[in-house]
């Protein structure tokens, strides 16, 4: 009986000893080629070898793919396949996905393949931004699907925003804000994380969530995202925390916090943004006179007056007001009006402070008496200012943008180490795209003119979140130097990932 065990025995001994004689350089170059499965196999043969799978992965990665097949399982196949084709430990995932399948169908199916212990948020955007599975080819598509991973020395998970009937919108927002800073500090020590992307409804009432969270967080703190999408989203530790008995997500955050216990020698994760604007203001400044809000209906009936001026005009004059000092310069452009908003702000317990912002309401329409506008909020004596959709501003700004992303690369940090980017999200308008540059892949363009190397996803958005001043709407003067705006129109905001290496790598 000894003899067949021996024998069973000796041919893994051998195997093993011949592994460790190819040397450890040789064994990272054959486990850097493999699929994420099989890389997360090796790794657990034995310590050494996740000390040579650590190796690998010590850069932050990103990874993303399109698929755009009309089945739903093979799209999801097919994305997945890609971005699991190199070795990788996803920290999070974003799946984006057309209005032809099924939304809860795709959440389970992606978060089946990457198990319970991911974050994922699926959701349905107006479009997508990425690199086709097969082709290879870079496309800004209305309507498809995407996915992202990441990130060593940064932990993440999905907070949501809970909606509550027996509770007011206000206490749930305090309340979101709160779970964001514990969550935060429990990771990095710091109530204010490194970066938030988010994802709401239609129905979140993301003014106010953006107002509680630019008032809240250090100025450090990244936020981005898409404030107009359906979404779905598990938070790392069970399926899909989306509804929970006697609430429903009208928002997610997927928070990046940077890890306290990270090892010595783990690169230094950065996350910054810029902002494309394709909104020009026109005419004078208003004072909003006679204020209306129809909660029901979501509007605004006004009346206003030109600024030093004390006659109010209806809704009619004011529009045609507008229309005269636009001219013919633009065909059918979509109005808004910035309203500058001065309100008083605290989270919970916290001290009251100010927050001075500006917030983008729709034009509707005028009778004359009044101007309707989209959403409420508007109190009387706000000053507000029009202003409309405008590709050649756009085109401005995304030379701008290109031009920071071109400083960004060249550039370093405070201690002279170059910053190396990874990988790139772009949250870019539903009412962009070729149809509004008359060519395609304009938003695309300052990131991958930059940055070939590195990945870049996106998607077309009913809204793009981008926390900032007024930088990107003009030259600012310096009472507008403090005010704030984090919700966007025909805009592209762009967030870039990168990291500074390590002294050891």
């Amino acid at each position: 009986m000894a003899s067949p065990s021996t024998s069973r025995t000796t041919p893994p001994c051998g195997i093993a000893a011949t592994i460790d004689l190819i040397g450890e350089d040789l064994l990272q170059n054959i486990v850097a080629r493999l699929p994420a499965f099989s890389f997360a196999s090796a790794a657990c043969v034995s310590r050494s070898w996740n000390l040579v799978c650590d190796r690998v992965l010590c850069r932050p990665k990103l990874s993303s793919a399109c698929s755009f097949s009309s089945s739903l399982e093979v799209a999801v196949e097919d994305v997945l396949n890609k971005v699991l084709s190199e070795p990788i430990r996803p920290h999070f995932a974003i799946a984006s996905v057309g209005p032809l399948f099924d939304l809860h169908q795709a959440h389970l199916l992606i978060t089946a393949k990457l198990g319970s212990k991911v974050p994922v948020i699926t959701n349905v955007p107006s479009g997508i931004i990425g690199r086709d599975v097969f082709s290879d080819e870079f496309k800004e598509i209305q309507w498809e699907l995407t996915e992202e991973d990441d990130d060593p020395g940064i932990k993440v998970e999905a907070i949501p925003l809970l909606k509550e009937i027996e509770e007011p919108l206000a206490v749930m927002i305090d309340k979101f804000v709160m779970d964001i800073r514990e969550y935060s500090t429990s990771i990095s020590g710091c109530r204010s994380p490194s970066a938030i992307i988010m994802f709401s409804d239609f129905e979140a009432g993301m003014k106010s969530v953006m107002e509680k969270m630019d008032f809240a967080m250090s100025p450090d703190t990244v936020i981005v995202g898409d404030c107009g999408c359906q979404f779905l989203h598990n938070n790392g530790s069970s399926r899909d925390t989306s509804t929970t008995e006697g609430h429903v997500s009208t928002a997610v955050a997927l928070v990046f916090a940077v890890d306290k216990n990270k090892r010595h020698g783990t690169v230094e994760t950065h996350f910054n943004s810029v902002l494309s604007s394709g909104l020009s203001p026109v005419g004078p400044t208003y004072k909003a006179a006679s204020v209306r809000e129809k909660h029901r209906d979501s509007m605004t009936w006004l009346t206003a007056r030109r600024e030093g001026l004390r006659e109010n005009i209806d809704g009619e004059t004011i529009l045609n007001q507008v229309y005269d000092e636009l001219g013919e310069r633009i065909q059918f452009p979509t109005f808004y009006i910035g309203v500058t908003k001065r309100r008083k702000c605290s989270i919970g317990q916290d001290k009251v402070g100010w927050v001075t912002s500006l917030a983008f309401h729709e034009v509707l329409g005028d009778n004359q008496e009044y101007l309707f506008v989209g959403d409420v909020g508007i109190k009387t004596g706000d000053l507000f200012r029009f202003y409309h959709s405008d590709s050649n501003t756009a085109l401005t700004t995304n030379t701008d943008v290109s031009n920071n992303l071109k400083c960004f690369k060249q550039g370093s940090t405070s201690r002279g180490d170059k910053k190396e980017v990874y990988g790139g999200l772009v949250f870019t308008c539903c009412g962009r795209g070729e149809s509004f540059f008359g060519k395609p892949n304009i938003d695309s363009s300052p990131f991958l003119n930059n940055f070939p190397g590195a990945t870049l996803a996106g998607t077309f958005c009913g809204g793009e979140i981008g926390r900032g001043d007024l930088s990107a709407y003009g030259k600012e003067s310096q009472q507008q130097k403090s005010v704030r705006c984090c919700l966007h129109v025909y805009s592209a905001v762009y967030l870039l990932m990168s990291y500074t290496p390590s002294k050891g790598n």
